[in-house]
């Protein structure tokens, strides 16, 4: 048994799977059986990658958190080196950047879709309980 994917519901698979590509240098779609509401991309090299599913019921989370609103269930954490820098590159793909950041050395990011994802640096790993 082996992780293969992590699979994030959008309304559009085919639009988030292309941010995750500008987003993620070197990685590429993994088999691309034509389906336009599936798509699989990996890292360079292989491992576990990412996997979008078209659903059209989708709903995206509030971040951060509410009660009453549809709240995330996982979020990706991105190491970098250059947290201001990837940042303005992840903004320039077409992420948003939430009024709400929990830590200095953190950056909280929305994907297209609403999904929230931490870039980070070493020196800094994000701390789960604040999110």
């Amino acid at each position: 048994m082996r992780l293969t994917e992590t699979v994030l519901d959008a309304p559009d698979a085919r639009e988030l799977a292309d941010f995750y590509l500008r987003l993620l240098p070197g990685w590429g779609v993994w088999r691309d059986e034509g389906d336009p509401d599936w798509v699989r991309i990996r890292p360079p090299g292989g491992g576990a990658g990412l996997a979008f599913q078209t659903e059209t019921a989708y709903v995206p989370p509030v971040w951060p958190g509410r009660p009453d609103r549809q709240r995330m269930m996982v979020h990706l954490d991105i190491e970098v080196d250059d947290l201001e820098r990837e940042t303005a590159r992840a903004l320039a793909a077409g992420a948003r950047l939430p009024d709400f950041q929990p830590q200095e050395n953190v950056r909280v990011l929305l994907d297209p879709a609403g999904h929230p994802f931490c870039l980070y640096t070493e020196q800094s790993p994000p701390a789960a309980e604040s999110q």
